[in-house]
């Protein structure tokens, strides 16, 4: 697995939009206040030609437009540049990307990424969430490079910054490297288009669920290789010409394989089908376990289902851990992780830690 370098001072971070970028509000000005506030802190920034379009379908331009921004931007390296400005100019290299944000079909811009030049290119950070799991799951799965599945550029323009955003940044820089989750999380935001640098309204307090097997449990730990992002993208690729998945689990198969799922438009029974299709195509043949986070439209009960027996009725059976209602994905904070490193994760009641190992 190759790991970028961590941001250094003064570095330049670089903001892509694959999927959606930021042209309308609350976007376009919690994104113009992160700007301002990275380069408050010292960075340079550069913005890809996509930050600020919109005239794709369910992304920020057309899939070629914005496949090519992304392994554009993915391949320039700073070493070759001898000034990095403050600027929104395509030409300008960064050492990390930021994705501006979520969306619906970034699926379709996977033909217009150059898999192979990313392959060969310096490695960089890549970090995003939900739609961006398009590529930060396909980077260490097709890639062998480590990415991030942490916020999107508009969240680092909230006032103030939660933990969370601050322990994004942090595993940016390389000064964090475990994380522990966020005692409260929010159910209602307050951002709108009026007040667009509101932070998270976190208002209920976080309740961690274990399972093992049929067996409820309060503590365990297990190591493996982490993988994983939102079910709704991830049920689309099986089956696909980028689904490598057999390959990732052989060619990492000493380490085993530790999968972070959440789900953002899927229903109970959704997620249930998206599990089943997942393990039917053999993509949790080496779990070592499973770190769940809160679905964001799954957590109405329908026909006497919930969200844990979605889940559980497909996983129980491979008698691995299996931690729930983690902070994980579209109900936020957000626990930013390593996709592809190595990762230690405990649990004792309330309390999980995971813990990152670069090898």
């Amino acid at each position: 697995m190759r790991y970028p370098k961590f941001l250094e001072a003064h570095d330049t971070i670089g903001f892509v939009a694959p999927s959606f970028g930021c042209s309308t509000e609350p976007y376009k000005s919690a994104f113009n206040n992160a700007l301002k506030k990275f380069s408050e802190k010292g960075f340079f920034t550069v913005c890809g030609p996509n930050v600020y379009a919109s005239h794709g379908v369910g992304i920020s331009a057309t899939p070629k437009e914005c496949g090519e921004e992304f392994t554009n931007a993915y391949v320039q390296n700073n070493s070759s540049v001898s000034s990095r400005p403050n600027a929104s100019s395509a030409s300008c290299a960064s050492d990390v990307l930021i994705s501006c944000g979520g969306g619906e079909l970034m699926c379709e811009i996977l033909g217009s990424v150059d898999f192979e030049k990313v392959r060969e290119a310096t490695p960089k950070w890549f970090m995003g969430y939900s739609d961006n799991t398009n590529l930060t799951f396909l980077l260490p799965t097709l890639c062998d490079t480590a990415a991030i599945y942490g916020p999107c550029a508009p969240a680092f323009g909230m006032e103030p910054w939660h933990e969370a955003i601050e322990d994004a940044f942090a595993l940016l820089q390389g000064k964090k490297l475990s994380m522990k989750g966020y005692p409260l999380y929010e159910t209602e935001t307050l951002k709108d288009e009026t007040h667009p640098l509101e932070p998270y309204n976190v208002t209920e307090k976080r309740h961690i669920s274990a399972f093992n097997g049929n067996e409820k449990i309060e503590e365990t730990s297990f190591s493996g290789r982490l993988i994983g992002g939102c079910l709704d993208c991830l049920a689309n690729l099986v089956g696909t010409k980028y689904d490598r998945v057999r390959e990732f689990n052989e060619r990492y198969r000493e380490d085993g394989v530790i999968w972070f799922l959440e789900a953002c438009d899927l229903n109970v029974f959704s997620i249930r089908r998206a599990i089943w299709n997942l393990k039917n195509a053999g993509w949790f043949e080496q779990a070592k376990g499973f770190l769940i986070g809160r679905p964001l439209a799954g957590q109405e009960e329908m026909f006497g289902l919930d969200n844990h027996k979605a889940v559980m009725a497909m996983l129980q059976d491979l008698q691995v851990p299996v931690l729930m209602d983690l902070d994980i994905g579209h109900l936020p904070p957000m626990m930013p992780l390593i996709s592809g490193a190595m990762a230690n994760v405990r649990l004792q009641g309330q309390e999980m830690e995971v813990e990152f190992l670069l090898r």
